[in-house]
């Protein structure tokens, strides 16, 4: 059987028993060791068996190595966590074996989620399948690479802090699909930062991603930020149909973007309104302060959450000699590569007695004000519209030459709406061309963005 198939056409098959799993198992991990070797996109490889049963009937999920997996390497990219087997799945890792998926293998990732090209991983740089001197986006380059190279019904499981799952969804002419903070449980993921951190699905089409959110969304009691939402079939979402639906187009995104984004991704708003929907610019005033507030936020609580990272409990660990700053620093020093420990010390400077009311503190009140700033243009709009990133993917040899600060600014587009908690979409706005159109909803509009995404990718 020819199993260069649609995920709906691998179900559709599935439930018919079209599926030889011997054989379909066997082709794919062959074709996934093939892959990794060429563009480094896997930390892992989870030699399992498809099995057919009820929801997922055995569909191929990659998870990303900041998602513990029960005993799989779950690193986060980091060689402080080299060779930690999580003796647990968390719970989005769990609906999925539930719901009979299998899972392949931990994608590669920047270092704690900690990049915007995936170039900080102690597991080697993921390549751009579409071109393999590019980045492949991070810091769910891994997740986003793997699903496009990989040639077989496959949705990845990925994770977004300030825009780690659009950002190489749209480097890599992928669907990535951020939920709204809370939707889906945190339980088990390793943490960059609490009150940024998102799970949510990469694929090769908007039904992809609808279906994955379908399986892992929900309440979870062991997760505290977790909403008191009910289970949801989102592929009922999806539709061909953009009537009415009111478009807004923030000024801010469209500054200092590459003229070729900018003029794609206006083609993909004229086709929609061409469809049916009406667009309208809207000004979201507060976004220039975006991104200095999400690295105060983002490096205040990964600084707090890398301190468990003490070589006591679990990971690398060196021959206990010396006082417990001296051991732990050793530890420290050997395990965290150059950019988690720059966001350590960043992180610690915004939270000391002293910054943290000039910092930290203005950094909140300013990221209440971007949520205001969706909020009231939501009051307008059912969805927003603009390009995912500023820039096309660069080439690994210039992002070597980019300093730190240059390499932040990269998120401008992203940031604000994880900031704000919002759902958001990125997906190709031409075929196999890596400009993302970025489609952003209001707290828990999923269906409104599903709806958009999904009437825009048979229009495309």
């Amino acid at each position: 059987m020819n199993y260069n198939i649609t995920v709906k056409e691998f179900l559709e098959e599935a439930k018919a028993g079209n599926i030889d799993y011997s054989d379909f198992s066997f082709r794919l991990f062959k074709e996934a060791e093939k892959l990794n070797k060429k563009y480094s996109l896997l930390q892992c490889i989870a030699k399992g068996k498809a099995k057919k049963g009820p929801e997922l009937f055995g569909l191929p999920v990659s998870v990303k190595d900041n998602i513990c997996t029960k005993g799989l390497q779950s690193s986060a990219g980091s060689s402080i966590l080299d060779g930690y087997l999580p003796p647990f799945d968390a719970t989005s890792v769990k609906r999925i074996k539930e719901a009979c998926g299998m899972i392949i293998g931990k994608t590669n990732q920047d270092e704690f989620g900690f990049g915007t090209f995936s170039v900080n991983s102690a597991y080697g740089v993921p390549k751009n399948p579409l071109d393999p001197a590019r980045s492949c986006g991070g810091s769910s380059g891994g997740a986003a690479g793997l699903t496009q190279a990989l040639d077989m019904p496959h949705v990845a499981l990925a994770e977004s802090t300030g825009g780690s799952i659009s950002c190489p969804a749209a480097f890599c002419s992928v669907i990535g699909l951020t939920p709204t903070y809370g939707l889906v449980s945190r339980y088990g993921l390793i943490d960059f930062a609490n009150s940024l951190d998102k799970i949510g699905p990469i694929g090769r089409y908007v039904y992809d991603t609808a279906l994955l959110l379908s399986v892992i969304a929900g309440n979870d009691p062991r997760d505290s930020t977790s909403l008191q939402v009910a289970k949801k079939d989102y592929t009922k979402c999806m539709s061909n149909d953009v009537k009415g639906m009111k478009i807004g187009v923030p000024k801010e995104y469209f500054k200092s973007v590459d003229s070729k984004i900018e003029k794609t991704v206006w083609a993909a708003i004229k086709k929609l309104e061409a469809n049916g929907a009406k667009y309208e610019k809207v000004l979201l005033p507060n976004t220039k302060y975006a991104l200095s507030a999400y690295y105060i936020i983002a490096t205040a609580e990964a600084s707090t959450n890398l301190a468990r990272y003490c070589g006591m409990r679990y990971g690398l660990h060196l021959k206990l000699e010396g006082n417990f700053d001296e051991y732990f620093s050793r530890v420290r020093s050997k395990g965290f590569g150059d950019e988690a420990k720059r966001r350590v010390i960043l992180g610690t400077f915004a939270r000391m007695s002293g910054y943290r009311d000039a910092y930290y503190l203005k950094a909140m009140r300013v990221r209440t004000l971007i949520i205001n700033d969706f909020r009231k243009a939501f009051k307008r709009f059912d969805v927003l519209a603009a390009p995912t990133m500023p820039i096309l993917p660069p080439k690994l040899s210039a992002i070597a030459k980019l300093s730190p600060i240059e390499q932040y600014q990269m998120d401008v587009l992203t940031v604000p709406a994880n900031l704000a908690g919002m759902p958001m979409i990125s997906m190709p706005a031409e075929e196999k061309k890596p400009i993302g159109l970025h489609l952003i909803g209001n707290h828990l509009n999923e269906d409104k963005i599903l709806r958009a995404a999904s009437a825009y990718e048979v229009m495309r």
